[in-house]
């Protein structure tokens, strides 16, 4: 058996979904430290990631409603990047760091290299 699997889902795709609920989460973490009420910290808890969550089923997802490849790669890069943003606040500068080197190393492996989704783009399973 090759890298990928009947279903087309190799290793980097289950590190990718890792990454993803990773970010999911970093996002929720931050949004819950915005404003300075309970309510705020509930809110912000709750509507960063539901935006995220959106934002990504619709644009980036591997089925994702809309199609168009550029929205996609924007949407990853906002999600993506806010998520390490998040990280930087949230947690320990090491960390934060080690979380950039993940959603680094996994995003150039799903581009570049044994573990690229060829033809359709990387997006497509």
């Amino acid at each position: 058996m090759t890298a990928r699997s009947v279903a087309g889902v190799n290793a980097n795709d289950v590190v990718a979904f890792g990454v993803e609920v990773l970010a999911v989460v970093l996002l929720a973490v931050w949004g819950a430290t915005l404003g300075t009420t309970t309510a705020a910290h509930v809110l912000g808890g709750v509507l960063v990631p539901t935006a995220a969550v959106t934002l990504w089923g619709l644009f980036a997802a591997p089925r994702a409603v809309v199609q168009v490849p550029v929205l996609g790669v924007l949407t990853k890069v906002v999600v993506l990047g806010g998520a390490v943003g998040a990280a930087f606040v949230v947690l320990p500068v090491a960390w934060a760091l080690v979380v950039a080197g993940l959603v680094v190393v996994n995003t150039v492996l799903t581009w570049f290299g044994p573990f690229a989704h060829r033809g359709a783009g990387p997006s497509s399973f």
